[in-house]
């Protein structure tokens, strides 16, 4: 329900705000929550294997898996397929978009054979994956272009005109 309410959000803000926004704030989003998470089982102590959160942990940590799923949700969720569809060119499209697609369902498969063994280890599994939203968000603002209000034709003339002054 709160993923499903989340990407309302983003459908409605995608246009008002952009899509660069929203990654970044979903990157920030989703990088403290996955912190938060690294450190409540990080510190936790275990009993038998299993984690005991205590009166005040448990709540952070159920708070914390909330705001990731409504950072993930107002943002990669459904901003990412907006964006990919709006960045390629027309006669490589369809063949960008299902290398795009096949690399989201690559990174899935990665994380769910790789969580199994890493739940052993709750702080070090939280702590990559917020790394790994960190860098998320340092990608966008480097590399990433706002696309909001840019139609297809300006971006990719935009794109030819950047990658001819690079080689000069």
């Amino acid at each position: 329900v709160v993923n499903i309410l989340t990407t309302l959000i983003a459908i409605g803000l995608i246009d008002k705000i952009g899509r660069k926004p929203l990654l970044l704030i979903g990157s920030s989003g989703m990088a403290v929550s996955l912190a938060t998470m690294a450190i409540i089982f990080g510190t936790a102590t275990q009993v038998g294997g299993t984690p005991q959160l205590g009166d005040v942990a448990g709540p952070v940590a159920l708070i914390a898996g909330n705001v990731f799923v409504i950072a993930f949700g107002m943002s990669w969720g459904p901003v990412v397929w907006v964006l990919l569809g709006e960045m390629f060119p027309n006669r490589i499209r369809a063949a960008a978009l299902g290398l795009a697609a096949a690399a989201q369902w690559a990174a899935n498969w990665a994380i769910t054979v790789s969580f199994p063994e890493l739940r052993n280890y709750l702080g070090v599994a939280y702590g990559f994956y917020a790394i790994c939203a960190i860098l998320s968000g340092l990608f966008v603002w480097k590399w990433v272009m706002e696309t909001k209000g840019v139609s297809l034709e300006d971006m990719h003339a935009e794109l030819l005109h950047e990658d001819k002054s690079a080689r000069a």
